[in-house]
């Protein structure tokens, strides 16, 4: 008996052993996303102010990451009653995940998903928003706005989660919470000096770097093999689910980035490459709610469909004068917005094109509404109420002269002699 008890307990030391190896590899990969992050984003604005977001970023992990610890990680993971916990720090209590790895490692990798929602909304506020204004909005939506929608969606007891909500590794809870987030900044802030004519039509300000651009794209691309797969938390039993979710999430992203250069190809004359960037980021957002459970096939159309819809988007939005300088709304918001509700259009067992009714669809829109309203409508009063008191945009002379040398003293880029 004595051996029977000590095989069973070098098992379980060995699956643990295994899984936080396969969970902090991933948390790893997740956590480099922010270096994608700050290329992708540096790229697609002006030379002059690339460093101010390198320091927005920065800020989302320091800031974002001290945050989530003190307080968020408690809110999303503590014991729920449906809508939000008030457990603070990471608890030392079963979270009721079926967890085979410790709690520590668990809030690292759920750290990477927080600071990856607020990294979508310093791309859209680019080049005109305060630092320290910034800081603050970071820590309230670390602390508390990205959290409670984890608490609905991942709380075992979250009431989207009792509902049957199936959102693998976050199109709605991170996605879709970042881009509503990111609109609602951005109409608060107003559009950058010069993007608008006096007609209203919208001129062009092109990125300064867009090989830059590129190599963030590849990195957060690379990020989401983490960030996807990672979501099983654990390696062992899962080799099968493993297999399936990196499947589906190369198949879409690789489908959005072709339906982006044929769209644009056909629309434009011409292959629009920044779009094209987008396409592929498009297509991983959509897959990301459902890649669990559809099939490659499914993943494909769900990354065809993401890919022309972040170009129609991203059109949209300039024409209701909502500048977004690296079209994170329509990447995030609203392909995290389609990703989800294609779940319940989708998923090959319940979905309504295989079968299986409307349950799921509905379930899934009223999720997804929900985050994306909630978001919507705390940061448009946060955002509005720091407009009226310390002031959330760099002055005129600022944000002509660029954010990099007034507020930091440093410039990207330096001649020499």
């Amino acid at each position: 008996m004595q051996d029977i008890a000590a095989t069973a307990i070098e098992q379980t030391e060995l699956i643990s052993a295994i899984d936080t190896v396969w969970v902090s590899i991933c948390a790893a990969i997740i956590f480099l996303m922010e270096g994608g992050f700050a290329l992708l984003e540096a790229g697609f604005v002006r030379a002059k102010n690339s460093m101010s977001i390198i320091a927005k970023v920065m800020i989302d992990i320091i800031f974002g990451g001290l945050a989530f610890y003190a307080v968020g990680f408690g809110i999303a993971y503590g014991n729920s009653n449906g809508w939000f916990a008030f457990d603070l720090g990471i608890m030392d209590t079963d979270i009721g995940l079926g967890l085979t790895v410790s709690n520590n490692l668990f809030w690292f990798i759920q750290l990477g998903f927080a600071i990856a929602a607020i990294s979508i909304v310093s791309g859209a506020v680019a080049e005109r928003m305060k630092v320290w204004a910034y800081a603050i909005f970071v820590v309230v939506f670390c602390a508390i706005m990205y959290p409670l929608a984890a608490n609905w969606v991942w709380n075992p007891n979250g009431w989207l989660a009792l509902r049957g909500f199936n959102d693998f590794a976050g199109s709605g809870a991170v996605h879709a919470m970042g881009g509503f987030a990111a609109l609602a900044a951005a109409i608060v802030l107003g559009p950058r000096i010069g993007k608008y004519d006096k007609e209203g039509k919208a001129i062009a300000i092109p990125g300064h770097n867009l090989p830059l651009a590129a190599v963030g794209g590849f990195i957060l691309w690379f990020g989401w093999f983490g960030f996807n797969p990672g979501s099983t938390l654990g390696a062992v039993g899962n080799w099968e689910l493993i297999g399936t979710v990196a499947t589906n999430t190369f198949l879409a992203s690789a489908a959005g980035g072709l339906s982006t250069m044929l769209y644009t190809y056909f629309k434009y004359g011409q292959i629009d490459i920044t779009m094209t960037i987008n396409g592929v980021l498009a297509g991983l957002v959509a897959i990301t709610a459902g890649c669990n459970i559809v099939a490659p096939g499914s993943a494909i159309i769900i990354g065809l469909i993401a890919g022309i819809l972040v170009d129609i988007a991203v059109l949209y939005i300039d024409k209701l004068k909502i500048d977004d300088p690296v079209g994170a709304i329509a990447v995030h918001g609203i392909n995290g917005l389609f990703g989800t509700i294609a779940v319940g259009l989708f998923a090959a067992d319940d979905g309504l094109f295989f079968g299986g009714g409307t349950t799921l669809l509905v379930t899934q829109v009223i999720g997804v509404l929900a985050i994306a309203i909630f978001s919507f409508v705390v940061t448009f009063v946060i955002m509005s109420i720091m407009k009226k008191t310390i002031g959330i945009r760099v002055t005129r002379r600022e944000e002509r002269a660029g954010i990099d040398a007034v507020s930091f003293g440093v410039e990207a880029y330096t001649t020499f002699e």
